[in-house]
């Protein structure tokens, strides 16, 4: 049997998360479905809300499945689900029920985009041992950059044929991305390694290749505290990202002064931020180390939101937005890198499912934790500085990761030298 290409693999796993990342773009279908149906805005949020629990949880729960089954058949579950919840949303909208939209495209799409994110993930990290950040990087991308291919296209069909076929059109073209591209997917062969790795990790200015620190299944890595430290440290990072996503307009014209249409145009530019740092920040942790990345991201990120509820110049407000944003969106794509690096790839489906439980959790803490700051304060500014002291916890945090991982690597180098001593 020949061996899959590696690099077609990764552009199967951009296909599948570029799909399901069209859930970014859902705040297109906000005002059709408030002129045609009636619903007011809160109603109409809680679909996506739905949408991102319900992927946390069920990458929770199936990413077992992933590991028993395999790439193939959990990309394949990821398109039925997905394309079936998509299609009954225009079913839902052709019978005026939000309670049908809740279940099709809040859970049904919801489990759909679960499964689909980690299944790619975990096959990416065995395929490339010597780049796992980049590989990784590249689909997570897919998924931050999707709305803007997706917004365009979803506006055009929505003027065009109406809600409800919108939702049928889409659920029948993503069902065959995601499937079509779900075949391709393959772990490698059990001791397969890319050519000249060793070679290629002796030579200077190439990415470090270190052996995995230990393999363990995600009943065992869960019982663990750097699984604990990684879950903070992801739970923190996205909060911040998503409440900082969530009132980046209005909080832009008060303190920074901007226009509604500077701060409209300054929110589509975030965008563009939150997917190059997936892809840049990942390809980086190749070099220096995902723990050296971590904390890079919460060491500027503590000076970041304390510096924001001074500055009143509004390109330098948007500039240190956007930095915030690459880090809130390489937050996403190291991590799976990271799981690999401390658990290694026995169940890194699983472990990454458990971990993205945290994306969950902060995709409902979040926008409500920074409102009722805001509501209680009066003001963005105790906002951001309460975030400020709170990256203070998660950089104590990566902080006392890297004392766990020394003293890992310290336990692996005796046991080498202990086994080649027996020898």
């Amino acid at each position: 049997m020949q061996t899959k290409n590696r690099w077609l693999i990764a552009l199967a796993a951009v296909g599948i998360h570029i799909s399901i990342g069209s859930v970014y773009a859902w705040s297109v279908f906000t005002k059709p479905l408030e002129q045609q149906m009636g619903w007011g805005l809160k109603q109409i949020s809680l679909t996506f809300s739905l949408a991102i629990l319900f992927l946390g949880l069920s990458a929770a729960f199936l990413g077992h499945f992933v590991e028993k089954f395999g790439p193939r058949a959990a990309g394949t579950l990821s398109a039925l689900f997905f394309g079936a919840g998509m299609a009954g949303a225009g079913f839902a909208i052709q019978l005026e029920s939000i309670l049908l939209l809740y279940l099709f495209y809040g859970m049904i799409a919801g489990i759909g985009l679960g499964v689909g994110y980690i299944t790619p993930v975990s096959t990416l990290v065995k395929w490339f041992p010597d780049r796992r950040g980049l590989a990784t990087g590249l689909a997570i991308m897919g998924f931050g950059f999707a709305s803007l291919v997706s917004s365009p296209i979803m506006n055009a069909l929505i003027e065009t044929y109406g809600i409800s076929n919108t939702f049928y059109i889409l659920g029948a073209v993503y069902f065959v991305i995601i499937f079509c591209s779900a075949q391709y997917l393959a772990p490698p062969k059990v001791g397969w390694a890319p050519k000249g790795l060793e070679a290629g990790a002796q030579k200077s200015g190439t990415a470090k290749f270190k052996a995995d620190l230990r393999q363990l299944t995600a009943n065992e890595a869960v019982r663990t505290r750097q699984f604990w430290a990684l879950w903070v440290m992801l739970f923190i990072n996205i909060t911040c990202g998503i409440a900082i996503l969530s009132v980046a307009s209005p909080m832009a014209q008060e303190l920074a002064g901007m226009t509604a249409a500077g701060a409209a145009t300054m929110v589509g530019i975030m965008g563009l931020f939150n997917g190059g740092g997936r892809i840049v920040w990942a390809a980086i942790s190749d070099y220096i180390g995902r723990p050296n990345v971590y904390t890079l991201f919460f060491a500027f990120q503590i000076v970041a939101f304390f510096m924001l509820p001074n500055i009143t110049v509004s390109i330098l407000f948007s500039i240190i937005v956007y930095m915030i944003m690459t880090c809130y969106g390489g937050g996403f794509a190291a991590i799976p890198a990271y799981i690999g690096d401390l658990f290694g790839t026995k169940q890194l489906g699983a472990i990454h499912g458990y971990i993205l439980t945290a994306w969950a959790a902060a995709g409902l803490a979040g926008p409500i934790f920074v409102s009722w700051v805001r509501e209680t304060t009066g003001s963005y500014q105790g906002t951001l500085i309460i975030f400020s002291g709170i990256f203070v916890l998660a950089l104590a945090v990566s902080f006392l990761i890297r004392l766990d991982i020394k003293k890992l690597r310290a336990i692996n180098e005796n046991r080498i030298m202990n086994n080649a001593g027996n020898l």
